[in-house]
């Protein structure tokens, strides 16, 4: 995929190519995210519903409108990329959506199981979230989007 670079449209995908996102873009998403997830997980279940909740429509969000949609997208893309060069390549949009409603699901059960008063449910999907967006955020490692290419190639065509 070609990527054209100039000063009006510094990494935007060349007109031939499939449109796509910076794949640095994600891994800042789940950097936020991690954050998020961690601190819902060390305050008391009050306060952990209440981060849950809000992390829930984040991923809602990226879900239904695409991660390069979400607040935390909007960040990098107003304060971090700016600073830095284009990416190589960019990254199909697919796969880091699918994660995030993945996320979704996790964290639907999180404020759930807080609601129901399971805490221990709760901050078990909470901390496999956590899990997940670690691997992103520091290895660029997407489990969802891993699970989402697995899906794509056990799919008949």
């Amino acid at each position: 995929m070609s990527v054209v670079s100039t000063p009006s449209n510094v990494g935007v995908a060349a007109p031939s190519a499939r449109a796509g996102i910076d794949p640095r873009g994600p891994q800042f998403v789940a950097a936020l995210t991690a954050v998020t997830v961690a601190a819902a997980l060390l305050l008391p279940p009050a306060a952990g519903v209440v981060l849950a909740a809000v992390q829930a429509a984040l991923f809602a969000v990226g879900a239904t409108r695409g991660v390069q949609h979400t607040p935390q997208a909007w960040l990098f893309r107003t304060l971090v990329r700016p600073r830095l060069a284009p990416p190589p390549e960019l990254e199909d949009p697919a796969p880091p959506r699918f994660a995030q409603a993945v996320g979704l699901v996790f964290t639907v059960v999180a404020v759930i199981g807080f609601a129901a008063g399971a805490t221990l449910v709760a901050q078990i999907a909470l901390g496999l979230a956590l899990v997940a967006s670690v691997l992103n955020a520091v290895f660029r490692f997407c489990l969802g989007c891993e699970m989402y290419l697995l899906i794509k190639r056990l799919a008949p065509a």
